[in-house]
């Protein structure tokens, strides 16, 4: 790549080149998924760069994670060129760790000392707090309170305000909210008396500091004067705080953010940043993204329906603009009911184990849950069909705190219950499964398990949900196994927790759909689409439904190549089918008009390059192979893998492996068969395939 400016622009499409050309002042990006908006950027600051109107020392770009940081570090430097442009000299860091560093910088000569130490964990802190305000809470409370109080702290509420600000917002702390804020005001304390600080104070510090010291915002002011904010719609109100501080007077600020993809409201986060840019900064250049990359037409269109559709009583519609498909068509999008969860398990686990034997990796596939306590029946599944499996974002079932516990507890009393010698075990008559059903639940109610799960979200309500899943998993074995005692349940606990916890170095993803945020894998399935679970049942707002519809929304982004959507009407086999199917199901099926348009907008797509001739024997071959192993014609291969092949005609493995979409498990099954047809002179068919297409 020459140093030149225009250089940068050649590989974008005209509304990322349209970013990159707006080089100056301030500037909104409605970025659809999957529309390439950390190239945008990146190649925005590049031309800002390479045209001399920017200094790369004076850029700051602020991401929410340091893997998004990372990854526009790299971009930035691929950019460089042979003179590297300065482009390494630019900043990219997360809030927290840029204001980190101001922070311990402008303290010892604003405030004086020594700056105060990061406080790693609020727990400790606060169940100290919590003994001196004489408020009762253990593990899931204060882990709950620790959640409720960086919600407090990023919507700038005070300890003494808490309680009349939570019950307007309708939050749910663990505690009585009075309770809650009495405990809040003494964590504050405790705080500033060890010279402690935690992340929601770093921010809030800072963004002081450089308001109230001239010096030390003229000094940030001088050293950043061109701004990037990722993810512009999780911006908190501190955030947006210490971004005004950082800021002062100037206007160079490029934001880059989905409102459709808003999932983290009830942390305090807020697309009306956002979406008021326009307002805020009324000369603002407002480009929207909607080119989507990632995904085939069927996926897109699936995004789109479930986006637009008016949801429950005809509201819920999503703002953002709708996505335009740009890769070549794909499997529909299939929607499936099974008679209980159990079946929808397994159907999946079935369905990865037939695409793995096909050639597709693990890692290409990934199963998105609303709940962690859902990952143990997908993680059973996976172990009885043979198919490796990582959790994403949580701790495996059997590895959970509270899961460890309560089975130790159980292990006890099965001991415990063990006749001694010479007692006679039959003297009170054979034990029943109900029984063992309820020595369990007594067992695991001393631990926190009540008939109703607790109000709200969080690591009270995970831990019911783990421990319900636990009392659950009791119930259904001795439903299986009449009879069956104490000691017997425990052993199948131990039983699956040694089967389905085996490590492996690559598996199918299982993980929550806020953990996916982000993420993308080949095939995405979605189970659980029942009302109740999604939208989730304490979701009682249209707001909080509307972020329900949101995450969806995010799931169903996340797949490349396929998404299967599915639902159980019964919880356990021969339940009660009485399960309502998720509201957000109405609309996300295409029409007939529609499909028969995406059907034919994907005939008249071409590959620039590709040999007719080979890319029809490729297929009819493809053909073939899949219907021998039973599955769809795009696991085998792709079709932009196909052309790919029948454009570059690879004649070795290693020319075969170069392909994107083939993995090693492809090249390793497939690849003999493709490098022979390559290898067949253009416009040659052979005598099996002229046979194969006599017969289609």
């Amino acid at each position: 790549m020459d140093d030149g400016p225009d250089a940068v622009l050649a590989a974008l499409d005209p509304e990322q080149r349209e970013v990159a050309l707006a080089a100056r002042g301030p500037v909104c990006v409605i970025a659809g998924a999957g529309t390439g908006k950390t190239r945008a950027i990146a190649h925005r600051v590049a031309y800002a760069v390479r045209a001399g109107l920017v200094n790369p020392g004076h850029v700051l770009a602020v991401t929410f994670t340091t893997r998004a940081a990372g990854e526009l570090r790299g971009r930035l430097r691929e950019l460089g060129g042979p003179s590297g442009s300065g482009l390494d000299r630019v900043v990219a860091r997360t809030f927290h760790s840029a204001a980190l560093r101001q922070l311990v910088h402008f303290w010892p000569q604003t405030i004086g000392g020594r700056p105060p130490a990061v406080l790693g964990s609020k727990i400790g802190l606060l169940g100290e707090a919590a003994r001196a305000a004489r408020v009762p809470a253990s593990g899931p409370e204060l882990r709950d309170l620790a959640t409720e109080l960086e919600w407090a702290k990023v919507m700038q509420v005070r300890p003494e305000d808490y309680p009349g600000v939570a019950v307007g917002h309708r939050r749910a702390p663990p505690v009585e909210p009075e309770a809650a804020g009495r405990v809040f005001a003494a964590y504050e304390q405790l705080r500033r008396d060890r010279h402690l600080v935690d992340f929601e104070s770093v921010l809030e510090l800072t963004a002081g500091i450089l308001g109230g010291h001239r010096g030390a915002g003229a000094e940030v002011h001088d050293r950043y004067r061109y701004f990037v904010v990722d993810e512009y719609q999780d911006v908190n109100p501190l955030q947006k705080l210490l971004l005004d501080a950082w800021l002062g007077d100037r206007d160079d600020l490029c934001v880059v953010g989905d409102p459709r993809q808003t999932i983290y409201s009830f942390t305090g986060a807020t697309s009306a940043y956002l979406t008021g840019f326009a307002a805020e900064y009324p000369d603002a250049t407002l480009v929207r993204l909607v080119r989507n990359y990632r995904s085939t037409p069927e996926v897109v269109g699936c995004a789109n329906r479930l986006a637009e559709a008016g949801g429950h009583r005809g509201r819920g519609a999503l703002a953002g603009p709708a996505l335009v498909a740009q890769r070549a068509s794909g499997p529909p999008a299939e929607f499936t009911e099974y008679g209980d969860e159990e079946a929808e398990a397994e159907a999946v686990a079935a369905r990865t184990r037939q695409w793995m034997d096909a050639g597709v990796p693990p890692r290409q596939m990934a199963v998105l849950v609303r709940v962690n306590a859902q990952t143990e029946r997908f993680e059973r599944a996976f172990a009885a069909a043979g198919v490796p499996c990582q959790v994403r974002g949580a701790e495996r079932f059997f590895e959970r705190a509270e899961v460890r516990q309560a089975t130790g507890l159980l292990r006890t009393a099965a001991r415990s219950a063990r006749p001694e010698a010479g007692q006679d075990s039959l003297a009170a008559g054979p034990p029943t499964g109900a029984d063992a059903v309820a020595e369990v639940r007594h067992i695991l109610a001393g631990v926190g398990l009540t008939a109703e799960p607790p109000s709200g979200r969080g690591a009270a309500r995970d831990r019911w949900e783990s421990l319900a899943a636990l009392a659950q998993l009791a119930e259904d074995h001795c439903a299986a196994v009449p009879g069956a005692g104490l000691a017997e349940v425990v052993a199948e606990l131990a039983r699956r927790a040694v089967t389905e916890h085996a490590p492996q170095v690559e598996g199918v993803t299982v993980a929550s759909l806020h953990a996916a945020k982000g993420l993308e894998w080949d095939v995405v399935f979605l189970p659980g689409l029942i009302e109740g679970n999604l939208p989730i049942i304490h979701a009682e707002t249209d707001e909080a439904v509307a972020e329900e519809r949101r995450l969806l929304y995010v799931g169903v982004t996340r797949a490349r190549q396929q998404v299967l959507v599915s639902w159980a009407l019964a919880r356990v086999p021969g339940g009660r089918r009485g399960r309502t199917p998720s509201r957000f199901l109405t609309g996300m099926r295409p029409g007939r008009r529609e499909a028969r348009a995406v059907r034919a907008a994907a005939s008249q797509l071409e590959f620039d390059g590709a040999d007719p001739a080979l890319e029809e024997r490729l297929r009819e071959w493809r053909r073939r192979a899949a219907r021998d192993a039973g599955v769809p014609a795009y696991v085998v291969f792709p079709d932009e893998t196909l052309r790919s092949i029948a454009a570059q005609r690879p004649a070795s493995r290693e020319g075969l492996a170069r392909i994107p979409g083939l993995g090693p498990g492809r090249v390793d099954r497939y690849g003999a068969a493709v490098l022979a047809l390559c290898a067949e002179p253009s416009g040659h068919a052979s005598t099996d395939d002229k046979k194969a297409g006599s017969r289609a």
